[in-house]
C-alpha cells in the first residue's frame, strides 16, 4: 500500500467516523454532532463565554455562534449576563440541554481532540503544518472553517444547508 493510499484511506475513515456519530445525533437525538460537542463543552463548566467556548471547541468564535443560536433557539442553551460581570455575557446549559449532555456518549470531535492532545507537541504541530499546506494546496484555508457537519458560506456569500 502506497503512502497516499494510506493517507487517503486514514481521511475516508476520519470522515466516515465523523459522518456517523453526526448521524446518531440527529437520529436519536435531533442534534447536530457539532450541537451536542457544544453542549458537552458548556457541560463541563458552569458558565462560559462564548470566546471560551470557541477556544475549547477548537473553532472560530464566529462558527460555534451559529451553534450556540441554534441552541438557544431550541432552548438547550441559555444566554445571560454575568452575575460578577454584568458587560460579560455567559452560555449556560438549560435542564434540557445538561440532560442531553449527561446521557450522551462523547462525539468524534472529542475524541479527535483528545489523540491530538496526548501527541507530543513537536508532533503535533508537524502534522498541523503538513495537513494546513494540503488544505491549502486544494484551496480551502480561506476563511473561518465552520464546525462539522453545520450550515456553511458558499463562495458567492449564499449559505449551504447542512446535510440531514
Amino acid at each position: 500500500m502506497t503512502d497516499s493510499q494510506r493517507i487517503l484511506d486514514s481521511i475516508r475513515r476520519l470522515v466516515r467516523l465523523l459522518r456517523l456519530t453526526d448521524r446518531a445525533a440527529q437520529t436519536e437525538l435531533g442534534l447536530s454532532g457539532a450541537q451536542l460537542f457544544v453542549l458537552h463543552e458548556l457541560a463541563k463548566t458552569p458558565a462560559m463565554s462564548l470566546s471560551e467556548l470557541a477556544e475549547r471547541t477548537r473553532t472560530d468564535q464566529s462558527s460555534v455562534s451559529v451553534v450556540v443560536s441554534r441552541l438557544v433557539d431550541s432552548g438547550y442553551v441559555m444566554r445571560e449576563r454575568d452575575r460578577r460581570d454584568a458587560r460579560r455575557l455567559v452560555l449556560t446549559l438549560t435542564k434540557g440541554g445538561r440532560a442531553i449532555a449527561e446521557k450522551s456518549p462523547p462525539v468524534a470531535q472529542e475524541k479527535i481532540i483528545e489523540t491530538l492532545e496526548r501527541m507530543q507537541p513537536s508532533e503535533r504541530r508537524r502534522f498541523a503544518d503538513i495537513f494546513g499546506h494540503i488544505i491549502e494546496e486544494l484551496g480551502e484555508a480561506r476563511g473561518a472553517a465552520p464546525m462539522m457537519f453545520e450550515e456553511v458560506e458558499t463562495p458567492g456569500g449564499g449559505k449551504t444547508s447542512r446535510k440531514k
